[in-house]
């Protein structure tokens, strides 16, 4: 079974790497995998060999919490609590650092306390300096606890870098402190205090910024989960009744004011009005309800009372599903992380081991203890491997969530990176390029009166459920024409159909079922075959035996798919149509909207086949279809993408979802997937470009040709900027124009 987890207490790389490594290899557990953005767990296991319990047990033992996944994550209150702790440390910080680093810079003539001066009162000094450092380090304690408990265990990780670091240097100021109650004054040049008790509150600092910076990218998730209302109306023996969203069931008659929001999903069963969308398609425009219609929760009610009967409840409802698709999708790894993930494991181990390799080296060099001590504490402090782990998940997160905004639903970092590199996109025609729903455009009357004749071929067709058949019985609706029901009726496969109204003997079909039935139809051939070259689909009627009209039924082309194709042809991508239906349609419309290459008359069963075709021939495709009937050649395709107004199948059947039929949203998702792309390989950049750099600087490769070193508290404000700094590149995908 899969389940999700919400996982505390993690900092860095080191932790997430940890927690999947040890749960990964426990009995019963098939995959484990962390992220550290979202600070969740995504688990399947063996239910009958290992429990959840077991699980979570096994997370805290590791110095971690494991709770159920909450629909929303706690960033906001931990950051609230992070920057609470930052402000009582920087309250005991500041002077702990004035008093160490004045009396340093004495020609800068800064006001100082006499009765402090190191010189003269080198015990208060060492006093006054230890009692700021004892609470930041309290406040701090969690580094100590968590760092030195991961040591132990021999999975050190970030908190175990700043414990080892910010402990030698007080333990060694607390032992020259013992030195100057003995009588040995001059050991007050050797306290490190203030280096212990800042960096403590440098790493704080940077933890709220780096909170602050993954609730903002998990703002999105938040809005849709505040679109859907608290409450809702439910009539029950003709009296509303207001009740708990939850207290619906399904069944329940709800009625929804003017400017309210649609609690739950359903169909309309009285009145019809305006409804926006926007908030579940992206698409601005409202949309007219009429009875039969669906309604989606936490849609808006614009101008009128609508009563329907509730379908979909809780987290079956459409925007629940989506908040959910975005959850998994931000909890996600591209495969881009991967090299991230490999390095993370090992990072804080070596680091440890530089730091002490650094510090033997420089005291046998030097026989300078402290010396060596600040070069030992340097080299841990920089470090990040927070940085390595937010690379990417975060840049993840903001896309998936801006493109949730936008009606645009990706189902996690793999299809993200994917839709990257796509080069060739085929389109599904029916429904995707085009409405999908055919409409009788030509009706040419041999013999007889033209009313008659659609009355009959009307009435032929009520019998039957295909489209071609719903759009003569809608234009004989249209035209207030009466069709009646068939008296026989038979559907011959691949030919048409067979009916006999009113007494009469009707046929509607291609010139193959004519010619069975001895009806002559080369004289009209041509007129057949023009309405062909014009993307229609021709159909010859029948009535006694004798040609008495011939139709043509078409489906028109969507308003959005000339600009769309016409983008991605700029963007430097191959357009192919992929059709069932016959060469000479298939190819009006391909010319209609500019299609580089028509497939037509292409089986279902064989438009996977297609899709390989163009794969072995070095080409990344992406299949766009309505998720319905192309769901082998979704599945088939590098990239799939379904169009649709968020059915089941849609959602169900593709990697990326367009809720809305904008086909122009095709373009819209590369676009943010070369963003975030790129986006995550400059985070990958600047996080390993930083640690290659900054920890030979700190270990004094530089001092050693003459060049400078590097103050420990520099270094842990290095660190903590880092990290910020990823983030907030990250963030600027909020900026992308779609």
């Amino acid at each position: 079974m899969k389940h999700a987890l919400s996982i505390g207490n993690m900092t860095c790389a080191a932790c997430s790497a940890r927690i999947e490594r040890v749960v990964g290899k426990q009995n019963g557990v098939v995959s484990a995998r962390v992220n550290l953005a979202t600070e969740r767990l995504d688990i399947e296991f063996d239910d009958s060999a290992i429990t959840l319990a077991a699980i979570c047990e096994k997370i805290v033992s590791l110095g971690y919490t494991a709770s159920e996944l909450g629909r929303v994550r706690k960033t906001g209150d931990e950051g609230r609590a992070l920057i609470i702790k930052c402000v009582f440390s920087a309250i005991f910080a500041v002077p702990l650092l004035y008093i160490a680093m004045v009396p340093m810079v004495s020609w800068l003539n800064l006001p100082f306390p006499t009765a402090l001066n190191p010189m003269n009162f080198p015990l208060l000094y060492a006093l006054i300096e230890l009692a700021l450092t004892v609470p930041i380090t309290l406040i701090g304690y969690r580094f100590y606890t968590v760092g030195f408990k991961a040591l132990w265990a021999r999975s050190p990780n970030m908190d175990s870098l700043i414990a080892l670091g910010t402990s030698a240097a007080f333990l060694y100021s607390v032992y020259n402190t013992v030195l100057i109650a003995l009588g040995n004054f001059t050991a007050v040049n050797s306290l490190y205090y203030e280096t212990s008790g800042v960096i403590i509150t440098l790493i704080l600092l940077g933890k709220s910024l780096e909170a602050r910076s993954k609730a903002k990218s998990s703002e999105a998730i938040k809005k849709l989960i505040e679109l859907s209302p608290k409450n809702a109306i439910v009539i029950k023996n003709g009296v509303e009744t207001e009740v708990l969203i939850g207290d619906v069931q399904k069944g329940d008659i709800v009625a929804v004011k003017p400017g309210a929001k649609i609690p739950v999903d359903g169909a309309v069963v009285y009145g019809s009005g305006a409804v926006d969308e926007s908030m579940l398609t992206g698409e601005s425009m409202p949309i007219t309800k009429r009875v039969g219609d669906q309604l989606f929760a936490g849609t808006i009610n614009i101008n009128s009372v609508l009563h329907f009967t509730a379908q979909k409840i809780g987290k079956e409802t459409a925007l629940m599903r989506i908040v959910a698709l975005v959850e998994e999708a931000q909890g996600s790894k591209a495969p881009i992380a991967k090299l991230a993930d490999r390095v993370s494991g090992i990072f804080v181990p070596t680091v440890c081991a530089i730091a002490l390799a650094a510090f033997a080296a420089w005291f046998i060099a030097t026989w300078d203890i402290e010396f060596a001590l600040k070069i030992f504490i340097s080299v841990l402090v920089i470090a990040c491997p927070c940085a390595l782990g937010l690379a990417t998940p975060t840049a993840i997160m903001v896309a998936t969530g801006k493109g949730a905004q936008n009606g645009i639903l990706i189902k996690g970092g793999e299809a993200l990176e994917m839709a990257q590199s796509i080069d060739t996109v085929v389109f599904d025609k029916t429904g995707t390029l085009t409405e999908g729903k055919m409409s009788l455009s030509d009706l040419a009357v041999i013999s007889g009166e033209r009313a008659e004749l659609l009355r009959l071929a009307a009435g032929a067709e009520t019998g039957s459920e295909h489209p071609l058949a719903l759009a003569f019985v809608r234009a004989a609706k249209a035209e207030g024409i009466t069709a009646q029901n068939p008296e026989s009726f038979e559907a011959l496969s691949g030919r048409g159909i067979k009916a006999v109204v009113a007494n009469r003997a009707v046929l509607i079909g291609n010139s193959r079922l004519m010619s069975e039935n001895g009806v002559a139809v080369q004289a009209h051939s041509a007129q057949f075959d023009a309405l062909s070259q014009e993307g229609k689909t021709p159909i010859y009627i029948a009535v006694d035996q004798q040609l008495a009209g011939i139709a043509a039924v078409s489906d028109q082309i969507k308003v959005s798919s000339l600009a769309a194709i016409d983008s991605l042809k700029k963007m430097g991508l191959k357009t192919v149509m992929m059709t069932g239906d016959n060469r000479l349609s298939a190819e009006a419309v391909g010319r209609a909207v500019g299609i580089d290459t028509v497939l037509s008359e292409v089986l279902p069963e064989d438009k996977a086949n297609e899709i390989k075709k163009l794969q072995a021939a070095g080409r990344k495709v992406a299949m766009v279809g309505d998720g319905i009937n192309d769901a082998i050649a979704l599945a088939q395709a590098d990239s799939a993408i379904a169009v649709g107004c968020g059915t089941d199948v849609a959602i169900e059947s593709a990697n990326i979802v367009l809720m809305r039929s904008d086909l122009n949203d095709v373009k819209r998702v590369l676009t943010l997937s070369r963003a975030t792309i790129r986006n995550i390989k400059q985070n990958l950049f600047w996080a390993f470009g930083y640690n290659i750099l900054g920890i030979p600087v700190a270990a004094g490769v530089l001092y050693i040709f003459g060049g400078t070193l590097l103050n420990p508290i520099i270094a842990a404000l290095a660190m903590s900027l880092s990290s910020v700094s990823v983030l907030t590149n990250a963030l600027r995908l909020k900026t992308v124009k779609l």
